[in-house]
């Protein structure tokens, strides 16, 4: 798996194509602490005001805040919006 793994980071770079397609891996993005969305997710495991917790394909994603809503809700990417105080990304 891991030798896997490490050909196709070889070919996403011999062919410049992101490693997140490649992969299979999800992509992050942050507008300041107010707009977070993730892209190629697996679903939503679980979602209060305080906490939303997404599956992505190795792992867990967990954003903390306060007034967190999901606004653009997509098969293939989340926009949480809110104050974001901490995301942490768990294996």
């Amino acid at each position: 798996m891991l030798r896997r793994r490490r050909n196709l980071q070889s070919l996403a770079g011999i062919l410049e194509i992101p490693q997140d397609i490649v992969l299979d891996l999800p992509r992050i993005t942050m507008l300041g602490n107010k707009q977070l969305l993730v892209e190629n997710h697996k679903g939503i495991i679980e979602y209060t005001p305080s906490l939303v917790r997404i599956k992505l394909s190795q792992g867990e994603l967990y954003i903390y805040g306060e007034t967190l809503t999901l606004g653009n809700l997509q098969a293939e990417q989340i926009l949480i919006e809110g104050v974001v105080q901490e995301v942490k990304y768990d294996m």
